[in-house]
């Protein structure tokens, strides 16, 4: 599984332009992010194991050789596609690692080619990733005590993507998913009610939950809003007492105001003996309804979060580049507005009650700081192993214990930015002057001369 094709189209023009004219020293290329999302106090990296994956079994298959051949590449350039791939180093953050913008989460250093052909598809898995890992976190700080399952695979951009909200949501604390696939294959927990159309299928609400109760395992949740809220937390409560469930049952809520829903349905259960049964909720959850119910004081016990989780609805991408820093040993940088760029492989030290510092790779790390970018990959193979999904959310809890309280509110956090070292200043405003003399500069390049 090569995938070289899943590119754009200039990556595949420009490497060919390089080859032609034997340009394949190393390029050092940077991926990061210029500015956070609205409302954003963090994001929390993901998508970097696949793209390790991907970098490690790069190659052209016949078959695109073959499409590329008849669609305006010459016999050389294809042969030489032929023969390409991987070869670099790559340093990177581990996936669950909070960072801010303009931080690099990953550094590839290559034969120019081969870094320049690389960039959509590692831009393509962080960008969704990330997008998506970040709101789960901010579901699990705003939910407080309650249980958050993941319901968001009918309505992903596809089914990769589905199979990535399960793994995502539950590195961020969630602790089921709908997603049957996905569970059996990453050893989750499948969790399930029953949907409005199986209580329509029989002559009575309370004739569906005990058909339910009785030709299904536990655990049993009731969705009681098909008809009328009340009637059906009525119904359920009927149920309940008639067949004696103890075992893992529960009412479902999935409309209306679930606040105020879910305070009636507890008093009706309460005076019903049916303290035991817990209240779930769902309906086009997120971040900010989590964080509204908690504030209520609503007596909820879990809840299902879908479509606004598995489209990251609020902030559905993050402006992530991957922009060349160094070539052939030259430090480079761009100087469009508002899109500058630092130059030179670098570095993020960390520590405890500080904000974290851009540096030079090459800097010596001050004393009680550490270094988020490590060795991911040396002449193309991979040095560590994708991460666990316990590991993934070990970090998430480390690096959530680390961040400042005031960037973790849902609603106007305050984002930190991160300091440059004095040494990578000094680089800039080197490079800088060294891009500006060089700007409309009419000469040959150095091959045609």
């Amino acid at each position: 599984m090569g995938r070289a094709l899943t590119t754009d189209l200039y990556e595949l023009n420009m490497a060919a332009s390089y080859l032609r004219r034997a340009m394949t020293a190393p390029a050092t290329f940077s991926l990061f992010v210029r500015a956070l999302p609205p409302g954003r106090g963090f994001l929390v990296a993901a998508g970097i194991d696949d793209g390790l994956e991907y970098l490690e079994t790069f190659r052209f298959e016949d078959e695109e050789l073959d499409w590329l051949g008849r669609h305006g590449f010459d016999p050389d350039t294809v042969t030489a596609f032929e023969g390409l791939r991987f070869t670099g180093d790559v340093e990177a953050v581990d996936e669950g690692t909070l960072f801010f913008a303009g931080e690099p989460v990953l550094e590839v250093t290559a034969p120019l080619p081969e870094a320049q052909l690389v960039e959509t598809f590692l831009l393509n898995q962080f960008s969704y990733q990330t997008a998506i890992l970040t709101k789960a976190v901010r579901c699990r700080l705003a939910a407080g005590p309650i249980e958050l399952v993941d319901f968001g695979l009918r309505r992903t951009h596809g089914v990769e993507a589905g199979a990535a909200v399960a793994r995502l949501s539950a590195a961020a604390g969630f602790t089921g998913t709908s997603n049957v696939d996905a569970a059996r294959v990453l050893g989750l927990r499948a969790a399930g009610t029953m949907a409005h159309s199986y209580v329509e299928a029989f002559p009575t609400e309370a004739a569906a939950f005990r058909a339910f109760a009785q030709d299904l395992p536990p655990p049993y949740t009731f969705l009681v809003d098909t008809y009328d809220t009340v009637a059906g937390v009525e119904a359920a409560a009927t149920v309940v007492s008639e067949l004696g469930l103890t075992d893992r049952v529960a009412v479902r809520l999935d409309s209306g105001d679930l606040a105020e829903l879910a305070r009636v349905a507890r008093a009706i259960l309460d005076a019903r003996g049916c303290r035991h049964v817990g209240i779930f909720v769902s309906g086009s959850l997120d971040e900010y309804g989590l964080d509204a119910l908690v504030r209520s004081g609503a007596p909820v016990d879990a809840a299902g979060v879908g479509t606004r989780l598995g489209t990251a609805a609020d902030a559905p991408y993050v402006d992530s580049v991957y922009k060349l820093v160094e070539s052939a040993g030259r430090p480079v940088m761009k100087l469009s507005t508002d899109k500058e760029t630092l130059p030179g492989r670098k570095q993020i030290w960390r520590a405890e009650g500080r904000r974290d510092v851009l540096a030079r790779r090459d800097e010596a790390v001050p004393d009680g700081a550490g270094a988020l970018l490590r060795p991911a990959m040396r002449s193309g193979q991979r040095l560590r192993d994708r991460s666990a999904i316990p590991e993934v959310k070990a970090r998430i809890d480390r690096d959530l214990r680390w961040l400042p309280d005031s960037a973790k509110p849902i609603r106007a956090p305050d984002t930190p930015e991160p300091g440059i070292s004095d040494a990578l200043l000094a680089l800039t405003a080197a490079t800088r002057e060294a891009a500006r003399a060089a700007a409309g500069d009419g000469g040959a390049l150095p091959h045609d001369r």
